[in-house]
């Protein structure tokens, strides 16, 4: 079977080169922990220098990306952090995993929910991926950034709610949060993107997470594009100002 980024190539989304590139760039990985398995892909630095410390990326994919195959995580944003340009000018580590297939998730997307008192498993492996690949690399304590996309939109706002302690800046991207977490969030820097006519996830989920950072003194970043519907990513990630603002953001 072919995979994913031999048929996006195929299509012509992206260059038979580049998807054999972005295979190369991001080494395949397993976290395993207390019997439970986390596939992802990591990126190095370009040029990686063992004496230096790098920022990192955690990228949590959408709901369609869900599997075991290790490569389907990669279909949407990732060519935009791994393109030439970017690796020389933000060099850094990215970190895509891959939550498991249905009914598992980053986190719960239901309309009214509050945040769970403990994150989902998949979202725990995350984190222990980030404490375990914290001891096996060089990076910036000061610059750990996450973003994702949908489903993963979810999970970036349920990390930040967690641990702001932890994170630089967070971009959620048609996603939604517990708006009474907002003082929490209120001190991470965020950058927030959704399509006006999104039917997926609707753009009130995004507009109520900037309005209650906004009245718990914070400054979100807010982006909205009028005629975009659930993918509002593409023209997030292809932003070259998105890239100058989150790689500028450092604890």
């Amino acid at each position: 079977m072919r995979s994913l980024l031999t048929i996006l190539a195929a299509v012509g989304l992206i260059s038979s080169s580049r998807a054999a590139d972005l295979e190369k760039l991001l080494e395949k990985r397993t976290f395993t922990k207390d019997k439970a398995m986390l596939p992802y892909r990591l990126m190095k630095p370009d040029g990686y220098d063992g004496t230096k410390q790098y920022p990192i990326v955690i990228f949590l994919h959408g709901a369609g990306e869900r599997g075991n195959d290790n490569k389907a995580q990669l279909k949407h944003g990732i060519k935009d952090f791994a393109s030439d340009e970017n690796r020389k000018k933000y060099p850094c580590f990215l970190l895509v995993p891959q939550c498991p297939s249905h009914p598992k998730r980053w986190a719960d997307w239901s309309a009214k929910a509050p945040i769970s008192e403990k994150p989902t498993e998949p979202l725990a492996l995350v984190l222990g991926i980030l404490t375990e690949l914290k001891a096996e690399f060089k990076i910036d304590p000061k610059r750990v950034y996450v973003t994702g996309l949908s489903m993963g939109g979810f999970g970036t706002w349920d990390l930040i709610a967690r641990h702001p302690e932890l994170f630089a800046a967070g971009v959620p991207i048609c996603g939604g949060g517990d708006p009474s977490q907002a003082a929490k969030i209120a001190p991470v820097p965020v950058w927030v993107f959704h399509g006006a006519k999104d039917k997926v996830v609707v753009v009130q989920r995004s507009r109520e997470m900037v309005e209650a950072l906004k009245k718990a003194g914070a400054m979100p970043k807010y982006t909205e594009y009028p005629q975009a519907e659930h993918d509002s990513w593409t023209a997030s990630y292809s932003d070259p100002k998105l890239m100058d603002w989150l790689f500028a953001q450092k604890k």
